[in-house]
């Protein structure tokens, strides 16, 4: 099959996260298994023109526009990508759209059931209740047919299910669909050489007010004065909590143990968690962090707050520790881990396995496949 990809910005540091780690996931895995994929999306911030490549996979890219100041990713636009998709929708059996509230995703999917193509989207939990001025009126104009004229929506969790249920009504062709990875051959390193002296808690994740970054600097002060040795460590681009974070790091005078390195890129980021000693992210509502399954993948225990969509897989299979939003249960979590290298192994252990049982790209791709199949025959059946 000929399958479009469409996700809404991509950039070297991989600002926009976790649905540019699916679509190109999902892209690998399809053409491993002999299917032709072409992932478009806007594209900015790349010094020179754009490339043609991108975490080892072809790629379209096209100049993003903001089109709505003052509105993250959602006010961004790319005429060029719409131009391209205008003929590039007629050639393929199926077009994917990583679908969110904005003017790349949402005129694309628009404009790709225009032109009679089969289009499945995926939300990513980007599409929920909301209270912001913006999303009615964007809503009623191309949310809601877009995702009520989708082929299949795919959502990951019960939660995103009901929001969606909720935005657009019950006649969706909702279809559960969970994130997958490739299980890497790399492993954390007290996965391989047992317990370490020499501790890092990681924190790899935009620094945005929804990932916590400066819960996270707090809690390494408090718990650093326990642990001395031990490293606390933030990498991810700045996302309105870089000045903060600094602020802290340096109010606690251990600028030695608490760093922030800013970003890497995506291709980067396997090996750095494989350094660490446990990963963290303390968001709120966070759906389905792809960077919690990467860290689970290579063995690392993870502590996550119970409204990450993750939490009960972490928990029922022991593979790290789910704690409130507090700050002090935040602490006892990490503290707990810090203290005991067997836990830590362990748990990190149960972690890849699980990782490897439930969430291997390789047992989601047949799946996703399968779906295009009958979507792509279906409207051919009514064309």
């Amino acid at each position: 099959m000929k399958i479009l990809q469409v996700v809404t910005y991509i950039s070297p540091e991989g600002a926009y996260g976790g649905p540019v780690r699916v679509a190109i996931n999902q892209a690998k895995a399809l053409t491993e298994i002999g299917h032709e994929v072409v992932v478009a999306a806007a594209a900015g911030g790349f010094n020179g023109p754009l490339p043609a490549e991108y975490d080892g996979f072809p790629v379209r890219l096209f100049p993003a526009r903001r089109a709505v100041p003052k509105s993250g990713f959602a006010g961004l636009t790319s005429p060029g990508l719409f131009a391209w998709l205008a003929t590039a929708v007629k050639g393929v059996d199926v077009v994917h759209i990583h679908l969110a509230r904005d003017l790349v995703t949402l005129p694309a999917a628009a404009l790709a059931l225009r032109a009679k193509a089969p289009v499945v989207v995926q939300t990513h939990g980007m599409i929920d209740r909301t209270d912001k001025k913006l999303a009615g009126p964007l809503d009623r104009l191309l949310t809601k047919p877009v995702l009520r004229k989708a082929s299949a929506v795919f959502y990951l969790t019960n939660r995103e299910r009901g929001d969606l249920v909720e935005i657009a009504g019950t006649n969706l062709h909702l279809v559960h669909l969970p994130n997958g990875i490739a299980v890497p051959e790399t492993r954390a390193t007290e996965q391989i050489d047992g317990p370490q002296e020499n501790l890092e808690v990681l924190f790899l994740a935009r620094l945005h007010p929804r990932k916590r970054p400066l819960l996270f600097a707090r809690a390494a002060v408090t718990i650093g004065r326990r642990f001395p040795l031990v490293r606390f460590s933030l990498v991810g681009p700045d996302e309105g909590e870089g000045a903060g974070v600094r602020a802290t790091i340096a109010a606690s005078n251990r600028t030695g143990q608490i760093h922030w390195s800013g970003s890497l890129t995506p291709d980067q980021t396997l090996a750095r968690m494989g350094r660490a000693s446990v990963y963290v992210l303390p968001s709120t509502d966070e759906p389905f962090p792809m960077a919690v399954l990467e860290a689970m993948s290579i063995g690392l225990p993870v502590v996550i707050t119970e409204s990450c969509g993750l939490a009960s897989l972490v928990r029922d299979h022991q593979a790290g520790v789910v704690c409130d939003h507090s700050q002090e249960d935040f602490e006892k979590a990490l503290e707990r881990l810090l203290e005991n290298a067997n836990l830590r192994i362990s748990m990190g252990a149960r972690a890849r396995a699980v990782i490897e049982e439930t969430h291997s790209m390789s047992s989601i791709v047949g799946k996703l496949a399968d779906i295009y199949r009958t979507v792509s025959s279906s409207q051919k059946g009514v064309a």
